[in-house]
Parts: structure tokens; C-alpha cells; sequence
């Protein structure tokens, strides 16, 4: 029988505070249980990771404990550690995160250096008269977008989402990194905001509508609705359906609508690059192929050499 809740006793310490923890979460089955007890009495303390060893064997707070038992229990039920401090970190930097978006993954980060490395080369540094337009597709918490703008603060950037709420949580982000000022927001379903005339669509901007786009990014849904149950509870539970399902079918249905609306902008990015889930890599590169414009189209293995990232590129003009 396993303990169902954290409970005080005078005199706990907080390293005593936070085993008790570690060994709750363990015993329901949650994973890295230490790791996630470690960041929510930093959470709740205060602490940096320093701080939280230094004060070890000091009293955990009384009045902080009904508080410290309640995200406990939250854990306990499955729910993301990210969304219980609100905030996850992506290349090296903290972004605030809520259920409306994605929790920002490691592998995307391969996906972001992927695309530095190839803009780096068509529109070299040390040519200031020329920087390209990058539009990130479903940008959810707007780590791809901050970050690029972040790291390379002479481009200029677009982020859309069709969420409001992700929009709005991505905006904060972009502010929190002084990124505000050199990204544009906008709201629509994957590439109409930026088709000219925008077929009708009601969110365009004048800013988007007909806007050349020299790179695209997309870490669009790719997870087929039938997938669902079977994903981990974190994810199935917490974190938004819309962001996570990609059709009904083989979850590959934003890209062959992407594959159709790239024709149809006011140029063909010279780079496109893609997120995309186990199995989808070929497919996705096809769809690409088929369009014909790109003279380079490789994929990218994840850190667990999982086919993870489509990335095409047109070295001429």
C-alpha cells in the first residue's frame, strides 16, 4: 500500500520534506520522482537548485506545507510538472507555460539549431543588407519563435497559432526576452494568414497577408487521434488537444495542407523546416519533394536517433 498524501510533522526538515515527496511519487509510478519533487520545493521555497542543497537540513516552512501537499497531490495525478510552476525551460531559457500550450521538448531544439546553422549560410552575418523574413507556424508557447528572434535579433519574425490563448501566452514570452518589439503576432489556421487575399480569412493582417517568407518552422499537431489513449497521461490528459492531434488518419494532415498552401504564398520559402512524430519523416520529405522547388531536403535524427525533423533548403535565389 502506498502513502496517498505528504503529511507534517513538527521539526521536518526540507530535505526531509522533499523525500517524503520523492518516495509518494515513486510509489504511484510517476517518473524521475526526485527530480520532480526537487523542482517543486524550489518552486515553492523560492530556491534555486544551490539554495535548496544549502538549506538542506533546514526546517521545511509550516505555513508553506498545505500548499507544498497540494501540488504534491497534483503530480501525484499525473499532472506536468511545467504547468504546476508555469514554466519550462527551452535553449537555455525560461518560458512561461499554461495548459493552453505545448510544454517546450528538447528535441525541438534540434530544430532550431538545424535552422540558424542553414540561414546562416544564405543570408551571412556580415551582410547587413539583407535578413530574412521567418514565419513559425503554430507557434503555441513561442519558444521556436523567441528563441530565433533571440538569437538572431536582426531577422524578422512571425508566429501564428490558431489558439487566442497560446497567442497570448506567446506574446508574454517574447516580452519576457525583449523579443516583442521584432516579432509579429498573428491568428490562423497554419499558412492562409500569410496567403495574399488570404482566401477570407478573418485574423489577417496586412502585416502577414502576402508576406514573402524567406524561412518557415513548424512543430505542427502530428499525433493521430486514434494514438491518443495510448500517450502517456501527462500528455493525454494535460496538455491540448488541439496542439497534439494532427487528423484522424496518420496525423500527417497539416502537412499535406501546409504542402497545398505553400504554393500558393507570395514565394516559396528557401528554407522550410518541420517537426514531425515516429514514422512520418519520409512522408513528409515527399510532400516536399513534390513540390520541387528545394535542392536539399534531409532529415534529422532526435537525441534518441529518432527521425525527428524534415529540413529543405534552396541554396540558389
Amino acid at each position: 500500500m502506498t502513502q496517498s498524501e505528504v503529511t507534517y510533522r513538527p521539526g521536518m526538515t526540507i530535505g526531509e520534506a522533499c523525500l517524503q515527496a520523492s518516495s509518494l511519487l515513486a510509489g504511484v509510478g510517476i517518473g524521475e520522482p526526485r527530480s520532480n519533487a526537487n523542482l517543486l520545493l524550489c518552486h515553492i521555497l523560492g530556491f534555486t537548485k544551490a539554495e535548496l542543497l544549502r538549506d538542506w537540513h533546514e526546517p521545511m516552512p509550516e505555513p508553506l506545507f498545505e500548499q507544498w501537499a497540494a501540488l504534491i497531490a497534483r503530480k501525484a495525478a499525473g499532472e506536468p510538472v511545467q504547468y504546476l510552476i508555469g514554466e519550462g525551460w527551452f535553449y537555455g531559457r525560461p518560458f512561461t507555460v499554461t495548459p493552453a500550450v505545448l510544454i517546450p521538448r528538447p528535441e525541438t531544439e534540434l530544430l532550431v539549431e538545424a535552422v540558424i546553422e542553414a540561414a546562416d549560410k544564405l543570408w551571412p552575418a556580415a551582410d547587413k543588407g539583407t535578413v530574412p523574413s521567418v514565419v513559425d507556424v503554430g507557434t503555441g508557447s513561442g519558444a521556436i519563435a523567441v528563441t530565433l528572434s533571440a538569437e538572431r535579433t536582426s531577422w524578422r519574425l512571425f508566429a501564428s497559432d490558431l489558439s487566442p490563448e497560446a497567442l497570448a501566452v506567446a506574446s508574454g514570452n517574447a516580452a519576457r526576452h525583449e523579443a516583442a518589439e521584432r516579432i509579429t503576432f498573428v491568428q490562423g489556421d497554419l499558412l492562409l494568414p500569410f496567403v495574399p487575399d488570404g482566401g477570407g480569412v478573418e485574423h489577417q493582417t496586412d502585416a502577414a497577408s502576402g508576406l514573402r517568407i524567406d524561412v518557415l518552422v513548424s512543430n505542427p499537431p502530428y499525433i493521430p487521434a486514434a494514438d491518443i489513449p495510448s500517450l502517456q497521461p501527462e500528455v493525454r490528459d494535460y496538455e491540448p488537444r488541439l496542439a497534439l492531434v494532427g487528423g484522424d488518419d496518420d496525423g500527417l494532415e497539416p502537412y499535406r495542407r501546409m504542402s497545398v498552401q505553400l504554393p500558393q504564398l507570395a514565394q516559396l520559402p528557401r528554407i522550410v523546416g518541420f517537426e514531425l512524430g515516429i514514422g512520418q519523416a519520409q512522408d513528409v520529405a515527399d510532400l516536399l519533394r513534390a513540390i520541387g522547388h528545394w535542392d536539399e531536403i534531409r532529415i534529422i535524427a532526435d537525441y534518441g536517433g529518432i527521425d525527428r525533423h524534415v529540413l529543405a533548403i534552396r541554396h540558389a535565389e
